[in-house]
């Protein structure tokens, strides 16, 4: 009787089942489902992430003074591509530096040589002052550039001294003026006491020495130098009055018709 009723009970069960299975819509897969991935997390220790910030640090830090040293480069590069520029704009390019440096550099020396054993005041100034005046003999141009150069530093730095050291120079060109008219005048007047006396010997002895001198032609030279020069001072300025009288007579014009227009048109 147990026998009979457990092969019913199974079939029973099984029957439940497959109804349950079917009444819910899903189905038995025929093959064996796979296992279930099993990830896995990883962790980082205490040490570890001492070790990370540690690390983190040390690279932002050496970022930095990398990024640093590169700005100072840079800076460094532009500084010498300045100087480079004006170094090459103040150089002439008409006149090679080669033999004219050297001999500015023995006449340098040349000067410390000589005031070696002289006074203290000498030992300053004669290296200082040939250095000067070599530069302005064998490198003139150069030494022009050089000196504006100087000259726009010290008005842009230095105003007050600037106007100071004008007035200086403005002085001393007037001064330098002064020597060279006075130094003409007295080499004209020399020359004129001279003339004078050989005009007397001439005319007392019979001698003709102008012409043994050759200062005859060397009298006609200079005479038709001048008036030469006169002549040229003479149109210049006779152009600068032509356009001066030009201006004004247009004004005049202009003038003249503007008034004529006026009384036109109050007629």
């Amino acid at each position: 009787m147990f026998r009979l009723l457990a092969p019913r009970r199974a079939l029973f069960a099984s029957s439940a089942a497959a109804l349950a299975i079917h009444g819910s819509g899903e189905k038995l897969p025929i093959y064996p489902t796979p296992d279930p991935e099993i990830l896995l997390v990883e962790t980082p220790s205490e040490l570890e992430r001492q070790i990370g910030v540690g690390r983190r640090a040390l690279t932002s830090t050496y970022l930095d003074a990398h990024s640093r040293v590169q700005g100072v480069i840079s800076r460094w590069i532009g500084v010498e591509q300045a100087v480079e520029t004006r170094v090459k704009s103040l150089i002439a390019p008409e006149e090679p530096l080669t033999p004219g440096i050297l001999y500015v550099g023995v006449a340098a020396l040349t000067g410390s040589v000589l005031a070696r054993n002289r006074i203290l005041a000498t030992r300053l100034l004669l290296p200082p002052t040939l250095l000067i005046l070599s530069l302005n003999h064998f490198l003139p141009k150069t030494t022009h550039n050089i000196s504006q150069y100087l000259g726009s530093l010290e008005d842009a730095y230095f105003p007050t001294l600037s106007q100071k050291h004008a007035v200086a120079n403005a002085h001393t060109a007037m001064t330098w003026e002064r020597l060279k008219d006075a130094t003409t005048d007295g080499r004209d007047r020399a020359m004129e006491g001279v003339t004078g006396i050989v005009g007397r010997l001439e005319s007392t002895t019979g001698l003709k020495l102008k012409e043994t001198l050759g200062w005859g032609k060397k009298t006609v030279a200079i005479a038709e130098a001048k008036a030469k020069e006169a002549v040229e001072v003479v149109e210049v300025k006779a152009e600068a009055v032509k356009e001066v009288v030009g201006k004004k007579t247009g004004e005049v014009k202009d003038i003249a018709e503007k008034k004529v227009e006026e009384v036109k048109r109050l007629v």
